[in-house]
């Protein structure tokens, strides 16, 4: 008997990578999907990992950094149309 194809499951979060002000970064940092969308787009992310951040912060006794830029883990790189050869 054959399987049937398992349907997608709706994801509660989605993955971002963080660049902090130090050069260093962290890939996939969940946020849940219920904060993101709207008008503010993808600025609610930034407020979460913030927190997550400063709980971090605030158990290792480290200080925690400035993030420099955030984006979503998966999506790729513009890419620049390739130049012709003549």
């Amino acid at each position: 008997m054959a399987r049937k194809k398992s349907k997608p499951l709706d994801a509660e979060f989605s993955l971002f990578d963080v660049l902090y002000s130090d050069g260093s970064r962290s890939s996939n940092r969940r946020v849940p999907n219920a904060l993101l969308g709207g008008l503010d787009g993808d600025e609610p992310a930034r407020e979460a990992i913030m927190e997550q951040d400063q709980l971090i912060a605030e158990r290792s006794g480290r200080p925690a950094l400035e993030i420099t830029s955030l984006t979503r883990s998966g999506k790729p790189a513009v890419e620049k149309p390739l130049r012709q050869a003549r």
